[in-house]
């Protein structure tokens, strides 16, 4: 049986979907900054859920990974790769 979810916020979300597909893309911190003309302790603040970050800039580190916005908001869309990494298949 699952466990359910943890209301979680939207700069949760944000961040955590931002380190995935960063992570998942092999790109670092420093790496996604630069592309974003950001800093990479912004980067870091963003991912950790500590920095509450503006639209501009969240669109700024989606173009920069490549992925729609809209996906780095979507709280499930990297839990069932999380779930098949967690499992060990």
């Amino acid at each position: 049986m699952k466990k359910p979810k943890a209301s979680i916020s939207a700069r949760e979300i944000f961040g955590q979907n931002l380190r995935r597909a960063r992570r998942l893309k092999d790109v670092s911190q420093e790496d996604l900054a630069l592309r974003a003309e950001l800093s990479r302790t912004y980067v870091s603040e963003v991912e950790r859920a500590v920095r509450n970050i503006s639209i501009d800039n969240m669109e700024l580190l989606a173009v920069a990974l490549g992925i729609p916005l809209k996906d780095l908001l979507n709280p499930d869309l990297f839990a069932s790769l999380e779930d098949h990494i967690s499992s060990g298949k």
